[in-house]
């Protein structure tokens, strides 16, 4: 499973969410937000207005969302 996280810096939510997923055993890929202003308005384009963005295989979603991340974590051990 593919799992992107965009953030930015001095973002407790985007530390949280990281924490979390590697809580859970979960690997993904960090993308800074701050250098990159074309993400920033594709992201801002698709209706997502705070960080992080966290990408995966079969959501998307904004804010630190435990919920959403148990969710991922579940889906992974069945197709681990």
């Amino acid at each position: 499973m593919s799992i992107t996280v965009y953030t930015k810096t001095h973002c407790p939510q985007c530390d949280a969410t990281k924490r979390q997923l590697t809580k859970q055993g979960l690997d993904f890929d960090q993308v800074d937000l701050t250098a990159n202003q074309e993400l920033v308005d594709q992201f801002i384009a698709k209706g997502f207005k705070q960080t992080p963005i966290v990408v995966t295989d079969e959501d998307t979603w904004s804010g630190y969302r435990p919920d959403m991340i148990k969710k991922v974590a579940a889906t992974a051990k069945v197709y681990a």
